[in-house]
């Protein structure tokens, strides 16, 4: 205890100066081992550059506590930044990756960050502070400015598709009464500039050049003015940061750069004022706006968690711009994007806006909580429109102000449910534009397959006279897993409206028949819980329903088809919206029996009504993304059959030749999803079938081909939890065929010992055919009895399964097994080994009268040899579509494999040399000419049944394939001709055949069967021999008995065996 008395101080001492060594000036930062020490030596040189500046200041509040706050109220991050070039750019920019890839569209991002790094109140004078800064600016296709540089080492990094400088600044701070009050501050800056090259047309050549990013040419410069300009009151109009940033170089000089144009907005920390009345009553006044939405039958939400909800559903995802697609004026009225900027790539979309973004930003809500006024409450937002090719998430981190944002305010009140906000379009070029923007807003409750989003809102022109572009529409798609929290105790709901169509589907895909019957009674598909509450159950059923995965066409053609990807996402099932979660127990009336025990109920009634989106992303569907769909799911059968609506809108030119869409939407789709079932997965595929078809006719433009899709498999909730999977079922068949292969050959080692004569004519060929087998897997860890038929995909979605206990056991078990099998053998071979030597002993001057498996080796490798060169040519005959060739493979696991047609095709083969492990002995047995049974009935006929029942179970179960994951099948691949469902057959049956053959030889000796096969004068076999015939083992153990010890040698055989 006294030594814990000793060493607490300590302790706690070196605690104290490591949280110290993180601990500047109120911030926690690293310091690298370095203290930065402001020492404002520059203010001479800063006061003369910053004449004009101070020249506006005003006087200072003695107890300004502003002072205290400017580190956070001042800084900003990701702002925009611009020059306007006129031969001297400020960084290079290399285009490397962008330009080898053809299909990367992405535009760089011109990024500015700031932070105000020291406010030295000691220096303060009357109308001015000395500050400190540092500026991160570049160019980026990736990623933000977010992380503040060092200040003691400002610096130029440059890498393919990112470029950044940060300048250390020094200044001063002051406040102006000019442009309706402001704060400013004007700083004198030092960096490394990246030098350009004069008298060249490309001033950054040094860039084209390999290993620039390790050492880029840079210069030091210390002649850089910044000015930053801030509004003193934070409002709709006044919300703008502006700077530029100069060269005080003359531009002879090579460090002279063209002006850089600063813009963000202030941060979260400034505090916003309402009181822009005037201009939000101009474009909302009467409330609420009668647009086309107020009117529409749909509810919307009216709670007072309004601007919880809109930051929580609009913080992470940006909204959808939808298209103009009920304009009918002129392709350049009806391509404008709103009042926002349209540029070439906005224009390229002709009014369909596919992939333009619109993200809303820097939400700020205040409450009044007046009486006189009913929740009435006041937000301000930025919108900020993205264009295609841009990255979604930088630019949603973006605080610039440009002809792309669109600053707003405005009211929303729970008696309807609208929020009516006034927009002012950015500042660019430091022209302000009018604030004549209308934007309405709304979250929904009610939904239908017409109506999926959980936000929708227009954005039009306030002058109605002079209207310049038409109105934009906006939304969001709802996402199951976001309906929790307030939005769900407003109790949302889903109004269904296409069941009778599906009803119609139903009766046309699900014919009365014995095999339905069949189905219904045997097999178990996802359905309601009985022991879960009926919500819960629904709950439970519908994460069962939701896919995320692979997909592949059905049927799966030859050649590797491209990958695509499925969502499906369950919107609702019977009365449930989204997921029902136990915390929310008062959002729904519970029933206390689930409907679908009670006996009242019939088969129709079981029936659920359904709504999903479902997802297609890949090269075979870039037209065709997604499907609102609506519909019955039969629990009996485990399918759905669904009335799909898919968004045209884009098509906006050719709708008004269809006249039977609905709200924008082609429902005449039918979609019938096919579900595995819950019970015997090892016999039945677990994956799911895809159908989606169109009602329409040929000639109408919306009409689309049949699709047909099957997935990988699928795991349900249950059966990732304690189902018996596949890998489990088959490494209890290993065990048990291992312990049958163990069992014979023990059987085949106690009838040698009783057949000593015999043991010299069993093919080492053969044992070592077998040995090779058990080998395989204790040197790859390859399946070596049973393919590996399941993928690696497949079981990557048990999540611990593979982990359990059990599971292990059964593992180890089956690699102990191999052993027992392999050494089991290894000692059949011994045996063999050593009775041969035995036997050349008795006979050294006939050594040709000894079997020898030099021309059993030669002519088995020579069958094998042609075998597999006709089973490439057979292969590659069928598949002339696809040579030989090498391939790239993905696993699961991300790891990429080569493969070669020719080695891939020759691992699978060993497994059929396995199977036919009893060619050699025939060829042993021909050769040699036996009159004798060397191998035990049990023995040959158990063994051949061993390698025979992996091909039964291939056969009655269905197959998993995964056409992605060709290296998951070990030895067999049923993409092969010859491991197909017919080579399941044909291998076996040949290998019943060899058995047979074996069997036959051994029964009758040589010369019968040459006598017996016989065809018209001709012998197929050749007359006997007498070069194997059997050596008399007793009269040579008396001819080699010599002397005292004659009878040691006979002993010591036996002894050996």
């Amino acid at each position: 205890m006294n030594i814990i008395y000793v060493f607490a101080p300590c302790l706690i001492l070196l605690c104290l100066s490591f949280a110290n060594a993180y601990y500047i000036d109120g911030d926690f930062e690293p310091r690298n081992g370095r203290t930065v020490t402001y020492k404002y030596d520059r203010i001479d040189e800063v006061k003369k550059e910053c004449f004009s500046v101070l020249a506006s200041a005003s006087e200072l509040k003695p107890n300004d506590d502003r002072l205290y706050t400017m580190k956070e109220e001042l800084s900003f991050v990701n702002g925009d930044w611009w020059q306007q070039l006129n031969g001297a750019p400020l960084m290079p920019f290399d285009t490397t990756d962008v330009s080898n890839s053809s299909m990367d569209l992405r535009s760089p991002l011109h990024l500015a960050s700031f932070w105000v790094s020291d406010v030295d109140r000691s220096r303060r004078s009357k109308k001015s502070v000395s500050v400190s800064g540092s500026l991160l600016i570049g160019i980026t296709l990736e990623g933000s400015f977010v992380q503040k540089p060092f200040d003691g080492s400002p610096h130029f990094d440059i890498w393919p598709s990112h470029s950044q400088l940060s300048v250390s600044f020094e200044g001063i701070y002051i406040e102006s009464k000019q442009n309706g009050g402001e704060r400013v501050m004007c700083l004198l800056g030092t960096t490394m500039l990246p030098s350009r090259q004069p008298d060249s047309t490309d001033p950054w050549e040094w860039v084209k050049e390999s290993g620039y990013t390790n050492q880029p040419p840079l210069s030091q410069d210390d002649q850089i003015l910044l000015i930053i300009r801030y509004p003193r009151t934070f409002n709709l109009t006044k919300r703008a940061i502006k700077g530029s940033m100069k060269s005080l170089n003359p531009k002879s000089n090579p460090k002279y750069f063209d002006e850089v144009h600063v813009s963000s907005w202030l941060g979260a920390s400034a505090n916003y004022e309402f009181g822009s009345e005037k201009l939000v009553s101009k474009a909302c006044n009467p409330y609420p706006y009668k647009d086309s939405l107020v009117s529409g039958g749909i509810d919307m939400y009216k709670g007072l968690d309004f601007c919880l909800i809109l930051e929580r559903f609009t913080h992470q995802d940006a909204l959808t711009v939808v298209p103009n697609w009920r304009c009918n004026g002129t392709d350049d009225f009806c391509s404008k994007l709103g009042p926002f900027l349209s540029n070439k790539v906005i224009k390229a979309t002709d009014g369909s806006f596919k992939d333009v973004k619109l993200a809303l930003q820097d939400v700020r809500c205040e409450k009044k909580t007046s009486q006189d006024i009913d929740g009435l409450t006041r937000v301000s937002a930025v919108f900020r429109a993205i264009p295609p090719f841009v990255d979604q998430f930088a630019s949603a981190q973006r605080t610039g102000f440009n002809n792309m944002t669109l600053s707003a305010e405005g009211i929303w009140k729970p008696s309807s449910g609208q929020l009516c906000m006034v927009g002012c379009l950015g500042i660019f070029d430091g022209v302000t534009n009018g604030c004549d923007s209308r934007i309405c807003l709304y979250i929904p409750l009610s939904f239908s397959i017409q109506q999926r989003s959980i936000i929708i809102g227009t954005l039009s022109s306030i002058n109605n006279s002079t209207k310049s572009y038409f109105p934009l529409s906006f939304e969001k798609l709802v996402k199951p897993a976001e309906l929790w929290d307030q939005y769900t105790a407003s109790h949302p709901y889903y109004k269904y409206t296409k069941i009778d169509s599906a009803a119609v589907i139903l009766e046309k895909n699900e014919p009365f028949n014995f095999g339905t019957i069949i189905k219904k009674s045997l097999l178990k598909y996802p359905k309601i819980e009985d022991t879960e509450s009926f919500l819960t159950s629904l709950s439970l059923l519908s994460e069962d329903l939701t896919l995320h995965i692979s997909a592949v066409p059905d049927p799966v053609p030859d050649s590797l088809p491209p990958r695509t990807n499925i969502q499906m996402e369950i919107l609702s099932i019977g009365p449930l919206f989204g997921r029902y979660w136990s915390i929310q127990n008062g959002s729904f009336p519970q029933e206390e029996t689930p409907y679908h025990s009670k006996a009242e109920y019939t088969e129709k009634q079981l029936l659920l009504n359904i709504s999903a989106q479902l997802s297609l992303t890949g090269k075979l569907y870039n037209n065709f993304s997604a499907l609102f769909v609506e519909g019955l799911y039969n629990p009996l059968v485990g399918k759905m059959y669904l009335i799909g609506c898919r968004d045209v809108r884009a098509s906006w030119n050719i709708l008004y030749d269809s006249m039977d869409l609905e709200a924008g939407l082609d429902c005449l789709i039918e979609v019938v999803v096919s579900y595995p079932p819950t019970t015997a997965r090892w016999l039945v595929s677990p994956t799911a079938h895809i159908s989606i078809s169109s009602q329409r006719t040929e000639d109408d433009p919306l009409c689309f081909a049949p699709i047909k899709l099957q997935t990988l498999p699928i795991m349900y909730r249950k059966q990732r939890e304690d189902i018996l999977s596949r890998r489990g079922v088959e490494g209890i068949l290993q065990v048990l065929t291992l312990s049958l292969a163990i069992a014979c050959i023990f059987s085949q080692l106690f009838y040698i010992r009783d057949n000593v004569e015999s043991v010299p004519y069993i093919s080492l060929v053969m044992l070592g055919l077998q040995a090779l087998g058990y080998s395989l897997p204790l040197i790859t860890g390859a399946e070596a009895l049973f393919k590996k038929m399941g993928n690696e995909s497949y079981e990557s979605q048990s999540y611990d399964l593979q982990k359990s206990q059990w599971i292990r056991i059964i593992e180890y078990t089956v690699k102990l097994l191999v052993l027992v099998s392999f050494l089991l053998t290894m000692r059949l071979c011994q045996k063999v080994w050593r009775s041969r030597i035995r036997l050349l002993t008795r006979a050294p001057l006939e050594p040709h009268r000894v079997p020898s498996d030099t021309r059993v080796f030669i002519m088995t490798l020579i069958i094998h040899v042609a075998g597999y060169i006709t089973v490439l040519i057979i292969h590659s005959v069928n598949n002339s579509q696809k040579p030989l060739r090498t391939e790239t493979y993905v696993d699961s696991t991300g790891n990429s494999h080569t493969l070669r047609q020719w080695e891939t095709e020759l691992e699978e083969y060993l497994g059929l040399i396995q199977d036919f492990f009893l060619l050699p002995q025939i060829i042993a047995n021909l050769v040699w000419q036996i009159d004798c049974k060397p191998l035990r009935k049990l023995y040959f006929i158990g063994i051949t049944v061993v390698r025979l029942m992996p091909h039964v179970y291939d056969y009655i179960r269905s197959p998993v394939r995964n056409p992605y994951f060709s290296e998951e099948y070990e030895f067999v691949n049923p993409n092969l001709d010859f491991y197909s469902k017919f080579g399941d057959i044909a291998i076996p049956a040949t290998a019943v055949f060899i058995a047979v053959v074996v069997y036959v030889q051994q029964r009758w000796n040589y010369e019968k069967l040459s006598q017996t096969l016989v065809v018209g004068q001709c012998k197929l076999l050749p007359m006997g021999s007498k070069v194997y015939e059997r050596l008399p083992s007793v009269s040579f153990e008396s001819e080699l008995v010599s002397g005292g010890n004659g009878n040691s040698a006979p002993e010591k055989e036996h002894e050996e065996e």
